[in-house]
């Protein structure tokens, strides 16, 4: 029998247990690695949903809203990394497996290209039920009102804005993800997650799946005659991209 244990996992042993997942993850079959990255797709834009909807009518100033909102968009890494999905940001520390020569290039790139499809497809799955549930219409259409507000911030950077974000983002994204390895248990894990995630939201970095969702959002919600209607009506403060 093991002995029991419940320090965190060293440094040294977080960077084998990371090698070790990049390993399973990179000769996982298609099926399940498609499943899995559907699934990591859908949680992660449920943290969107969920942040876009307690932001919506913040009256806190910029960085409280911010930072409230960070705390509840952790709701999505904390599905993926506890329900064991598969999500493109967070898989790019499969490279490490890559390096050691425990995988191929040809695995490496094969999981990120399918869970990539994968996670963009469970996004836009979510934006649909989202486009039929009618909650983008709560509060007289606020919610739907500040969900293409925030569409419109992200479309409307410049590339270098967005590239320089999006890089920053996956930064805290991967030491969220590599922090989780040093839990034993899944209350190690969550508390793992929130800082880095939280902050990530907080200074407005750029997560290309949480995008999968926000953008086809707004252009979905674009059409809305109800919720432009509504945009008419509210201030330009409102209106203001708090992403």
């Amino acid at each position: 029998m093991k002995d029991f244990d419940i320090d965190a996992y060293t440094p040294a042993e977080m960077a084998a247990r990371v090698e070790k997942a990049g390993i399973v993850k990179g000769n996982l079959d298609f099926l399940s690695m498609f499943t899995l990255s559907l699934l990591a797709g859908a949680f992660i834009a449920f943290g969107a949903v969920l942040y876009t909807y307690v932001i919506h009518d913040s009256s806190l100033s910029l960085g409280l809203t911010k930072l409230l909102g960070g705390l509840v968009f952790c709701l999505g890494l904390i599905l993926v990394i506890v329900a064991g999905a598969e999500l493109f940001t967070g898989n790019s520390l499969i490279v490490m497996a890559y390096v050691s020569r425990k995988i191929t290039l040809e695995r490496l790139l094969r999981n990120w290209v399918i869970v990539f499809c994968g996670n963009l497809a469970g996004s836009l799955a979510v934006v649909f039920l989202l486009s039929q549930s009618g909650q983008w219409t709560a509060a007289g259409s606020a919610v739907g009102v500040k969900a293409l507000a925030i569409a419109s911030g992200k479309v409307n950077l410049t590339f270098v804005e967005a590239l320089s974000r999006g890089i920053l983002c996956n930064i805290l994204v991967c030491l969220a993800v590599w922090l989780c390895f040093s839990g034993r248990s899944v209350t190690d894990k969550v508390l793992a997650i929130i800082f880095p995630i939280t902050a990530f939201v907080t200074l407005g970095f750029e997560h290309s799946v949480a995008n999968m969702y926000f953008v086809p959002a707004g252009l979905v919600l674009k059409q809305n005659a109800g919720v432009l209607s509504a945009a008419e009506g509210y201030s330009g403060r409102f209106l203001t991209c708090q992403d």
